[in-house]
């Protein structure tokens, strides 16, 4: 029975990977890490690995990896539900009741899975057995590739065989058949055909390794059919939400922290027999947020390696655009441009490994560079593309999530075309109460803030409205009550302004006795600071983001709060700890 992602979601937030595996395993801290000692063989030397921020298990002297689930079934040999029932016991969770929804999706699910692999072993036996199947093993050693990569891969090709729908219709019921979309209805021929006959099959798997869909190839120069074709989507196979090659990609991030984004099956596979394994494709459409989302989760830099022509560089530009906003400050989104229309199989297998790994760290372009360079190249002497060029570049910088990153890219942005326009920016900049920074010292301000922690940058950003709006504040004092500070200095700030309160509208910073440096952080780092010279005169919105500001704080200090909880918890497992717990969590839902 398949379990809601929400349930399944709900016992991994109560349960951090190390408490589980600490119960089993004795685990010592090791940076963002801990480490101990395999439980799956016997060694001397800790080579098991637990990340809670990514939260999985892998051991490096097994290749075991995963998370709290299969942590639980492999080391006490139990099955996938049986964990599920001890860890929510664990976690202090009422054991879930399936509803009739969920067993017949859960019972559509298993007949789903049956079909594709029904279906993948019938492809596969077809291509090592049936004589129609020469072409294809013709093509595929053209391409370069041996048993192996067929074998590892689970290749395989459908032949114009027109009886399989038969065949599968005797195991299974025609309305699961059709929702795999493996066939159509030929209205002229009056039966169901192979949607694949004549294509190389790529099985698609999720990040478990289930086969939910499949991509097609064609062997013949058909210009009437598309060269790739995949399977349409389904209840379990949604596009922009998988990744080609990703279960087997995302077991190598504890060695890497690239990942290669390639456009096809073959560059997949090209790379991977090169020795470059660490390699996911998009599934024929345009790359998605989603899948940004799910790669930011096992890897720090996302490289993307699309086909060095035309198409190619089109494909990239969509795609830097799509998935710009999901940029962070510890995480990097790169593209790779080949040289002499050259795609990524055909340059590995022409230059190999090292080559290719050399050029890639020379030429990959941040994706902020990346854009910046494609839209200065179309400008031209004529104002209006001038300002269409700034207007895109602001556009495309607004839609990034994170604030820092979009504050520093919109920097960058404005820094290039002030020296592409200096005699605009000239005025532009006197018109501007706030000038845009040097590239350097946007650089600098960048790497500072790296370091800082995301309470402390809401902390700023309260202590730079109180210095700022002294007397706003000093007339709704019930909002500061009860605020906690947790950075020593901004603690030691804070405690000295509310020695003031009483008079706080007089509030003379000149008098506060303290290092001058501590109000220069405030005013440096306050995120805030540009929306609130903005809006000096407009108290009701200063309040409205003060009491935010506040809120977010409350919340820090909650969750702090629940993460001492749960770490007494794994401990002592008491009832009080538990309702403690559990009502603060409640809370925390609320906030």
């Amino acid at each position: 029975m398949k379990y809601p992602k929400e349930y399944l979601d709900e016992i991994k937030t109560r349960l951090k990977v190390s408490t589980v595996v600490s119960k089993t395993v004795k685990l010592k801290k090791r940076g963002k890490e801990f480490i101990g000692l395999s439980p799956f063989k016997t060694e001397k030397t800790p080579s098991f690995t637990v990340n809670d921020e990514k939260e999985f298990y892998h051991c490096f002297s097994t290749s075991e990896h995963g998370n709290i689930f299969d942590f639980v079934m492999k080391t006490q040999n139990l099955r996938f539900g049986e964990a599920v029932k001890m860890l929510s016991n664990l976690a202090g969770m009422q054991p879930y009741t399936f509803s009739k929804q969920d067993e017949e999706r859960e019972h559509k699910w298993k007949l789903y899975k049956s079909v594709c692999k029904n279906f993948s072993e019938f492809y596969k036996n077809e291509l090592f057995k049936n004589e129609k199947s020469i072409k294809a093993k013709n093509y595929l050693k053209k391409r370069g590739l041996s048993g192996v990569e067929v074998k590892n891969f689970n290749l395989g090709f459908v032949t114009e065989d027109l009886d399989y729908y038969e065949k599968l219709n005797k195991e299974f019921d025609e309305n699961i058949i059709n929702e795999t979309g493996l066939f159509y209805f030929d209205e002229r021929k009056k039966k169901y055909i192979s949607r694949f006959r004549n294509r190389i099959i790529f099985p698609i798997n999720d990040i478990s390794g289930n086969i939910i869909g499949f991509g097609g190839r064609i062997i013949d120069d058909n210009k009437n059919l598309a060269k790739y074709i995949n399977s349409p989507e389904t209840p379990f196979f949604k596009k922009g939400s998988n990744l080609y090659n990703l279960d087997k990609a995302r077991t190598l991030s504890n060695k890497s922290e690239d990942v290669y984004l390639v456009e096809g099956y073959m560059d997949v596979i090209g790379l991977s027999k090169n020795g470059i394994e660490n390699t996911v494709a998009n599934l024929g459409t345009a790359l998605t947020s989603k899948q940004i989302q799910i790669l930011n989760q096992f890897y720090s830099h996302i490289i993307i390696c699309f086909d060095g022509d035309q198409s190619g560089y089109k494909a990239a530009l969509r795609a830097a655009e799509n998935i710009i906003d999901e940029l962070k400050p510890d995480k990097k989104i790169s593209f790779l441009l080949l040289e002499n229309n050259l795609d990524p199989d055909n340059y590995v297998n022409k230059f190999g490994k090292e080559k290719f790994l050399e050029f890639s760290v020379k030429n990959s372009i941040p994706i902020h560079k990346f854009i910046f360079q494609h839209y200065s190249s179309q400008i031209s002497e004529n104002p209006s593309s001038k300002a269409v060029f700034e207007k895109n570049l602001r556009e495309i910088a607004s839609k990034i999530k994170d604030s820092f990153v979009k504050k520093y890219t919109l920097e960058y942005f404005l820094e290039k075309i002030s020296e592409l326009t200096p005699n605009i920016n000239f005025n532009y900049s006197r018109n501007f109460k706030t000038p845009t920074k040097s590239l350097e010292k946007t650089k600098n301000y960048y790497n500072e803030t790296k370091s800082l922690k995301s309470y402390e940058i809401k902390e700023f950003s309260f202590l730079y409205i109180i210095l700022k709006k002294t007397e706003l504040i000093s007339q709704n004092l019930h909002l500061i009550e009860n605020v906690k500070l947790f950075s020593k200095e901004n603690k030691q700030l804070y405690e000295e302004i509310l020695n003031q309160t009483n008079n706080l509208s007089n509030l003379d910073i000149n008098k506060l006795d303290l290092d001058k440096n501590l109000i220069n952080r405030v005013n440096n780092y306050a995120s805030i600071k540009h929306i609130i010279l903005k809006n000096l005169n407009d108290e009701t919105k200063i309040l409205a983001i003060f009491s935010e500001i506040i809120q977010d704080l409350k919340n820090y200090e909650l969750e702090q709060r629940i993460l001492e909880l749960e770490s007494k918890f794994s401990q002592d497992l008491s009832e009080s700890t538990f309702n403690e717990l559990k009502e603060l969590k409640k809370q925390q839902k609320i906030n």
